[in-house]
């Protein structure tokens, strides 16, 4: 009984590890490994329809430049349903592919415009 809880504490600590990424939990979640064969706004529906059992959404943000295809962040309004969120929907498999989620490493736009915080980004121009 001893080598089972202490598997169970380890492999509760290495799993806690790995979902946070060293980054701390916030109302935002990033998702990679997204199907680059669905369109943007398919995608971005179906993330809120998936993710919405978690919490209330306040935005889903899905690009499909080259640097950005297979990826979006989903914002949540509140922390504990991100949490909810990243726990229990990794590795889900979401248009034949497994889901790889963290928490976004920075605070979405959405989130810093509620809490007052919001600095514009300049634009970055297109090279001809």
């Amino acid at each position: 009984y001893i080598y089972i809880y202490i598997y169970i504490i380890y492999n509760r600590k290495c799993t806690a590890m790995m979902l946070s990424g060293d980054t701390p939990p916030n109302q935002t979640i990033y998702i990679k490994n997204l199907s680059e064969k669905v369109k943007k706004e398919e995608l971005k529906k179906s993330l809120y329809a998936l993710f919405s059992q978690y919490g209330r959404i306040l935005d889903v943000v899905a690009l499909k430049t080259a640097k950005l295809r297979g990826q979006a962040w989903v914002v949540f309004s509140e922390v504990t349903s991100a949490s909810s969120a990243v726990r229990q929907m990794q590795n889900f498999p979401f248009y034949d592919k497994p889901m790889r989620i963290q928490y976004a490493k920075t605070k979405s736009d959405c989130v810093a415009k509620v809490d007052g915080t919001y600095v514009p980004r300049d634009k970055k121009k297109k090279q001809e």
